[in-house]
């Protein structure tokens, strides 16, 4: 059997909050990859499994391997070099960041070098444009492209890459800002418009006419239409509609409502600020463009508008005119008028529908899951504690 790690969350797991609510740190998608799918490349695993919260641990098990790196690091080539080195009882660190360790915590190794890792959401969007040209590099080295339909028109000199059963019809692309990855069995419909660099992930489809920025990169069975600009989708979302979405990221099994738009820049250009679940305050981003943070299973209605630098967390349902407030718990139900409470039994009924239609099962884990967090979550949901 080949080499398997575990990845493990650290106390900064919160800082990433309403993302790795639902998930562990390392299946964060950063780039066309997740966290966990760039080092599994990177080192050859055979297996990778995930010491996280109790509450998640029979969704994403454990293999109980003697390597452990944290699920919020990146790989590079001279950090893969120092943990290929680790014997027993070594343990990598840079600051108070524990990297990565070999079984017990006995002879602390200092790295020196820099590293890059995700300390908060809107990381995904801002690392996208490095991380897609790093991720396309590591999955088509030494690889041949699928034939790319003469009906289509190729900008720039970066590649156009098409992996078995891909397909894509009279659509541009620009690849002049980087490469374009085009994954397996996805779509491409006419008159799209795809400016790298841009990944689209396995059996997920550009529909007609969409507008699309790099850098931007759509997980494994999502549906996007509109215009996107900068965003991340992890995977089974859909923004399927004409309206914009941009410098966002979007979780797992979420749906954007026709003509749903988000802003991505104030009024007065000031810098963005975005809901921190660990301080339980807005916080300073750094960031003048920064637009939606949606958690799993999330959807919009009709029409919606999102204010820039809004977070939702997971299982919440926002419709009616006007904006909602800048932070929506999870388990909301409404928007700018007022929420009530999307109750557990009705959130589950929609999400077992949801996965079915996937050909999915919403298992006993993954409700287990949701009713630790509609517990958990409730100290947010402030119209209940009136």
């Amino acid at each position: 059997m080949g080499m398997q790690v575990d990845f493990f969350d650290d106390h900064l797991r919160i800082d990433l909050f309403p993302l790795t609510l639902t998930r562990p740190c390392a299946e964060l998608r950063c780039g066309i990859l997740t966290i966990a799918e760039k080092w599994k490349h990177a080192l050859g695993l055979s297996g990778v499994g995930y010491k996280t919260e109790s509450y998640l641990q029979a969704v994403f098990p454990s293999v109980n391997a003697d390597i452990h790196i944290n699920g919020r690091v990146l790989p590079n080539p001279e950090l893969i070099e120092t943990i290929l080195r680790l014997k027993k009882g070594d343990y990598i660190t840079l600051g108070d960041t524990t990297i990565a360790y070999h079984g017990a915590q006995e002879n602390r190794i200092s790295y020196a070098s820099a590293i890059t890792a995700v300390t908060r959401c809107h990381n995904l969007f801002t690392f996208a444009d490095t991380e897609i040209k790093n991720d396309f590099e590591l999955l088509t080295k030494n690889r041949t492209s699928q034939d790319l339909n003469e009906s289509n028109m190729v900008i720039g000199d970066s590649p156009v890459f098409m992996e078995e059963g891909a397909e894509a019809y009279a659509a541009v692309f620009n690849t002049l800002e980087g490469p374009i990855y085009i994954g397996k069995n996805a779509l491409v419909m006419e008159g799209a418009l795809i400016r790298g660099p841009f990944a689209l992930g396995e059996s997920s489809t550009v529909k007609m006419g969409a507008t699309i920025y790099g850098a931007t990169s759509i997980g494994p069975h999502c549906k996007v239409g509109g215009e996107v600009s900068n965003s991340v989708l992890f995977g089974y979302s859909n923004k399927g509609h004409d309206g914009y979405l941009g410098n966002s990221v979007l979780g797992e099994w979420c749906n954007l409502g026709a003509d749903t738009n988000t802003s991505n820049l104030k009024n007065n250009y000031d810098e963005v600020k975005l809901w921190n679940y660990n301080q339980e305050k807005f916080e300073k981003t750094g960031l003048q463009f920064c637009g939606l943070i949606m958690g799993d299973h999330s959807k919009t209605s009709i029409n919606t508008m999102l204010n820039t630098g809004t977070v939702i967390g997971v299982s919440s349902n926002i419709f009616g005119s006007g904006f909602p407030r800048n932070f929506v718990p999870s388990f909301a139900w409404g928007g700018a008028s007022g929420f009530s409470t999307y109750q557990i039994a009705k959130a589950l009924v929609t999400s077992k529908l949801v996965y079915k239609r996937r050909k999915k099962e919403f298992g006993l884990d993954e409700e287990h899951v949701f009713e630790h967090l509609f517990a958990q979550e409730s100290k947010f949901r402030i119209w209940e504690n009136k």
